[in-house]
């Protein structure tokens, strides 16, 4: 069986979205990232009693949030969890 080749026009498509994405690749993942920090202080933060303006929509969140709760607080430079009822680490 022979590999088909995407008509040309799809290929120029492919390579110009490569060549104008590829310089801001980073910058937008670490605005995600930030964005992320943000949501998941957030969420956290109403654990720890601080009042949430969106609790109602982030309430159902909490059991997602817990597998990523550990790269966030190192990333955040905790070595220890600031919740001591997530036991993750």
């Amino acid at each position: 069986m022979s590999e088909r080749k995407p008509p040309l026009l799809q290929r120029v498509s492919a390579g110009l979205r490569e060549f104008y994405v590829a310089p801001y690749r980073r910058t937008f993942a670490r605005a995600r990232r930030d964005e992320d920090d943000l949501f998941m202080l957030l969420v956290f933060g109403e654990t720890l009693g601080v009042p949430n303006p969106a609790a109602y929509y982030t309430l159902e969140l909490m059991p997602v949030l817990y597998e990523r709760f550990h790269d966030w607080h190192r990333r955040m430079g905790m070595e220890r969890s600031p919740l001591d009822h997530i036991g993750c680490c």
